[in-house]
């Protein structure tokens, strides 16, 4: 379950913190801005989106780091908060999957990864290594699928740079996904490893086509992917290690998979 939300629901904003964070929506999304606040010492990163905010007659306001934490709920706002139109989780369409397919994207599926801080830090470790999508099949507390203000802050401005849609089923979206892409599943007791991702990826599309559009299916820490959704996947593989640990946090087992996956 996606947890705190700073949500304006009175008018449909989100709270956005962080130097990165904010300096991103800026750049590649400044539209979305209604409201800025920042200490004064802030001012001179963010004379451009000031400058906007006035020329759209939205306001800005220099603030003192109490008033900045109480606007973010979060000691961690770095001096600057911005609220943003409430970002929209639309559901994935058939067109989406075409496009990706044609155009040989590499994205992911989430499924029942819900925690905030997780969902953050795979969205900075996606943009880093030019993954396009991410498709997340988990509910919110109020039964629709939310970007949050910490989800946001802890991405670093991965965000701007991804499309993210809901689906209701995860099998059924597989079942599709994997007659355009290869779909690649983890899964701590997979007989394959990691380091055979290249040339299994090779195998299925022939030394000559490149790579192929590829979704990485993760699941949740605790339970791992259901047989169903394995079921689905046109491999699956794990991590090796030493066994002391059962396994590694789901966002650090999400970097070396797509930095393996943008390795090949």
């Amino acid at each position: 379950m996606l947890l705190f939300t700073m949500r304006n629901k009175l008018t449909d904003e989100l709270a956005v913190c962080g130097m990165n964070t904010v300096l991103a929506v800026g750049e590649y999304h400044p539209l979305t801005i209604n409201r800025l606040f920042l200490r004064e010492d802030r001012l001179q990163h963010f004379t451009g989106i000031c400058k906007q905010l006035a020329e759209r007659k939205r306001p800005y306001k220099i603030c003192e780091d109490e008033e900045l934490e109480r606007i973010s709920k979060s000691v961690h706002h770095q001096g600057v908060v911005a609220m943003i139109e409430e970002p929209e989780v639309e559901p994935l369409s058939l067109e989406d999957l075409d496009i990706w397919a044609n155009e040989r994207k590499t994205g992911m599926l989430l499924h029942s990864i819900g925690n905030d801080h997780n969902l953050g830090a795979i969205a900075r470790t996606a943009a880093f290594f030019d993954v396009t999508y991410i498709v997340i099949n988990e509910k919110g507390i109020d039964g629709e699928v939310r970007l949050t203000t910490s989800a946001y802050r802890i991405a670093e401005g991965g965000f701007e740079h991804l499309t993210v849609r809901k689906i209701s089923s995860s099998a059924a979206f597989l079942k599709d996904a994997s007659k355009r892409l290869v779909t690649i599943g983890t899964d701590t007791r997979a007989r394959r490893r990691i380091n055979d991702l290249a040339g299994i990826v090779k195998t299925k599309v022939g030394p000559q086509e490149g790579k192929p559009g590829i979704v990485l299916v993760m699941g949740n820490e605790e339970i791992g992917l259901p047989k169903e959704i394995k079921d689905h996947c046109s491999c699956l593989l794990r991590i090796p290690g030493t066994g002391i640990i059962e396994s590694l946090n789901v966002s650090q087992a999400a970097a070396l998979f797509l930095h393996a996956i943008y390795e090949i």
